[in-house]
């Protein structure tokens, strides 16, 4: 009795197994097809796309450059603590911050066009999440490396990217450098935009932008401006943000870790005009990396939500939204009438913030 147990123990354990390996088998087979397919149709929508904005001035941020059509470059960038103060963030067009750890670390992308900064890093791997949001705004893309979601994508030549480490696929690591002085190796990944552009060159990849843009709004006279306010964006530990919104300069003022944020580079503090904060589902895969539910066309179901605007000293909400079906889709921003959201000329940060985690809004008294 105990040995025919002991079979029909084993059995049931092969049944588990080989049913597991089938749904994890149909799975990776039908993200391979999706890949497949989106890079056979994705460059279709780019240039479907209306131009927003006409002259010279980037699409992104709004503001007058010599620069303005350039294309987008758009660097991954670390937040740990030990990295800190980043490289860069005060010259960028846009940033995008989010969790790559469900419910902690969290991670940044700058996207540059108008300015290129004499630096940026620390840098750090890819993570799937980010690819598309990269590809929707026609941007080369820029990392140190990628976890293995990200390279197996990646390798499918979905988006012009430039690996700045040499661990396969088509590596750009001349164009990088290690910083000397940094307490880990890890943080001492960095590079010269400049020269980043210049592999891309190389690579053959095209050098005009043509990214469809945002729209923009004239800023608030100073009279009109409230006396300022305060907001809470809650990730977790030392990777919790805030922003203090200046009536002076029309910005909020960026407060990281309990600290104020400022760019290694210049040491300026980090300012952005507008601040965008989307919700967003998130959950772990593999258990040490993450999905956040963007709208990606390998591994989300949802491609919109809430979304929450700050500027001009004022509050506004809406909603975000990323075409699933395609890659190249634009990450759009409505207000609550469902028209496209204006921004205030200037630099536009986006956090990615999971529901449940704090958000609030202190006006000045």
């Amino acid at each position: 009795m105990e040995k025919k147990y002991k079979y029909l123990i084993a059995l049931l354990a092969i049944i588990i197994i080989g049913i597991g390996y089938y749904f994890i088998s149909a799975r990776q087979t039908l993200r391979q097809k999706r890949i497949r397919e989106i890079k056979q149709k994705d460059e279709k929508l780019v240039k479907e796309m209306p131009v927003v904005n006409q002259g010279p001035v980037s699409p992104i941020s709004g503001l007058s450059c010599e620069n303005w059509n350039r294309r987008p470059l758009a660097v991954m960038q670390a937040a740990d603590v030990e990295a800190r103060p980043a490289a860069g963030f005060s010259q960028a067009d846009m940033v995008i911050e989010m969790p790559v750890i469900t419910a902690s670390i969290t991670r940044l992308m700058g996207i540059y066009i108008c300015n290129l900064p004499p630096e940026v890093g620390s840098m750090r791997s890819s993570r799937h999440d980010f690819i598309h949001l990269a590809k929707g705004l026609d941007a080369i893309y820029a990392h140190w490396g990628g976890s293995h979601f990200a390279k197996e994508i990646l390798n499918k030549k979905v988006i012009d990217n430039l690996n700045c480490n040499d661990d396969g696929g088509r590596s750009a690591g001349k164009c990088c450098f290690r910083k000397a002085g940094m307490s880990r190796g890890v943080d001492s990944g960095y590079a010269h935009p400049t020269k980043l552009l210049e592999c891309a060159k190389d690579f053959g990849y095209r050098l005009k932008g043509e990214f469809s843009g945002y729209q923009h709004q004239k800023e608030l006279a100073r009279d009109e401006r409230p006396k300022g306010g305060h907001l809470r964006v809650g990730f977790a530990g030392p990777y919790g943000v805030s922003y203090d919104y200046d009536p002076e300069t029309n910005t909020y003022l960026r407060t990281w870790g309990g600290k104020e944020d400022t760019d290694r580079n210049n040491g300026q503090r980090l300012a952005p005009k507008n601040v965008v904060v989307m919700m967003a589902n998130s959950e772990q895969i593999e258990g040490q990396y993450n999905n956040v539910q963007l709208g990606d066309p390998w591994y989300d179901v949802t491609d919109s939500g809430e979304a929450h605007y700050y500027l001009n000293g004022r509050v506004y909400r809406g909603t975000w939204k990323k075409d699933k079906s395609n890659i190249a889709s634009k990450l759009f921003f409505y207000d609550e009438k469902g028209e496209e959201m204006k921004f205030v000329p200037g630099q536009i940060w986006v956090e990615i913030l999971e529901p449940g985690q704090n958000l609030k809004w202190t006006p000045a008294l």
